[in-house]
């Protein structure tokens, strides 16, 4: 991996499903991450989500997302802001011609995108508009496309389990960066048992570890893989 492009629905999706490979080669891999929707107007009525109060609640997260990514030493990104919770309502095509853009400007040889394994809906719409703008025929070539879990999401779909492939080995300062990256999303924590915690970080970082015969694992799914 030298540049890769991290594909999130919302803001934090990209820490939960990455924030351990993010903290393991930030000195050595080119990130770029993109936030298709905003993360926060599915709490609302549609008729509200124009009103200014949720514009501004629109623009905490997204800060949330930019300190976070700061400390992986980040900075390249961009929110999109689509509406949450409502991304089956946008023509896919449209969301295709946002990660195709971004193919073409970033040209990166590796991809991060949602598994379709899960619960929340605008997960699976980026997961099925990722395959589609990445398809082997694209105009711009990507040879590795993996899909990342998401706590909260990913282990609450019961009928149809995450099944990783591959596993990167973390170590507890990665772990711990994780965990500090997330806990910028002040309005997103909550106190373990709730997966989005300390806790729950370091539980799954601790059980991917155990799944692969390691301490610590963060866990993917290889979708493709195409070496030239």
């Amino acid at each position: 991996m030298k540049r890769v492009l991290i594909i999130a629905a919302h803001p934090d999706d990209d820490v939960l499903g990455c924030g351990g490979i993010m903290a393991k080669y930030k000195e050595d891999v080119e990130f770029r991450v993109i936030f298709i929707a905003e993360g926060s107007t599915c709490r609302f009525n549609f008729k509200d989500i124009n009103n200014t109060e949720v514009k501004e609640v629109i623009d905490i997260r997204n800060n949330f997302g930019i300190e976070a990514l700061a400390l992986f030493g980040i900075e390249k990104y961009n929110f999109y802001n689509l509406p949450c919770g409502r991304l089956d309502q946008v023509p896919i095509l449209d969301i295709n011609k946002i990660i195709e853009s971004e193919i073409r400007n970033f040209l990166p040889d590796t991809i991060f995108t949602h598994s379709d394994k899960d619960a929340n809906n605008d997960h699976s719409v980026v997961h099925r508009s990722t395959l589609m703008a990445t398809r082997p025929g694209a105009s711009i070539f990507v040879g590795k496309v993996y899909a990342y879990e998401v706590l909260s999401s990913s282990e609450w779909r019961f009928t149809e389990a995450f099944m990783p492939n591959y596993f990167e080995v973390l170590n507890q300062n990665e772990v711990d960066l994780k965990w500090k990256a997330l806990a910028a999303y002040e309005s997103e924590i909550k106190p373990f048992p709730y997966p989005r915690s300390e806790e729950g970080i370091h539980t799954l970082a601790k059980f991917r570890g155990l799944q692969s015969g390691v301490g610590y694992a963060e866990a993917f799914e290889l979708i493709r893989e195409i070496n030239e």
